[in-house]
Formats: structure tokens, sequence, C-alpha cells
């Protein structure tokens, strides 16, 4: 008999617990506030141009370094030549696609460059995404 007590107790106990749970979670919904208004992100953007700069700026010079520099083209290059002048063509295949990505990426930082040099005039010219003009209330 005690057993089917304990046992009941303990199932009404788990019961009230989900109860209280989920209803404690509904009330933290209801009490969130509402998101502000969206925009583009300019002023975020623009506060961060110098950030990315050197971040762009940092990761070309590594691509563009020579044969003695990790991450370099130059030096994922000599490594497919001298993969291909061992015979190891399994090595050399892939390789060869990690060092076509990684041209690709420089190509890819290339625009990136260009289109943040875009960036910063308009940041110059519009108060660093703070300016009014062109925005509708």
């Amino acid at each position: 008999m005690d057993a089917r007590r304990r046992t009941r107790t303990l199932l009404t106990g788990l019961a009230v617990t989900a109860v209280l749970a989920g209803t404690t979670g509904a009330a933290a919904a209801e009490s969130t506030p509402a998101p502000g208004p969206t925009g583009d992100g300019a002023h975020a953007l623009c506060k961060r141009v110098p950030r990315l700069d050197r971040r762009i700026d940092r990761a070309l010079k590594r691509l563009d370094a020579g044969a003695g520099t990790r991450g370099s083209v130059a030096r994922l290059q000599k490594r497919v030549d001298n993969a291909k002048k061992a015979g190891h063509t399994e090595i050399a295949t892939y390789l060869q696609d990690r060092l076509e990505h990684r041209t690709s990426l420089r190509n890819d930082l290339e625009k990136r460059r260009k289109d943040l040099a875009a960036v910063k005039t308009w940041c110059k010219a519009d108060d660093n995404g703070k300016s009014k003009k062109g925005k509708t209330s």
C-alpha cells in the first residue's frame, strides 16, 4: 500500500512540476520586449569598416606572401609541385583542389576590398550611417 501511495505522490509531483514549468515559460515569453525596428545596419557596418579593412589586408598579405609563409598560395603551389615530383598523385590532386580554393579566396578578398572601399566612401559622406537622408520614417 505504501508503494502505491509513493508512486501516486511522485506522479502528482511530476505533473505539477510540468504544469508550472510550462506556464512560467509562457509567462516569460510574454514579458520579453519586442525587437526594435529593423534597418540595414549601416551605422554598425560603418563602425566595423576599419577592422574589416585590416582583416582583409592581413589575409591578402598572407596569401600573397612567399613560399616560406604558412597559408600562402606560393607555399601551397610548392607543395603541389613536390607531390607531383614524388609521384603522389592523390596527394597532388588534394593539394591542387586546396590551391584552387585558396586562389579563388584571394579573388573574393580583392572584390571585398573594392566593395569595402565603396562602403568607406559612403560612410564618410553619410555621417557613418547616422544621416537621415534617404531614409523613410
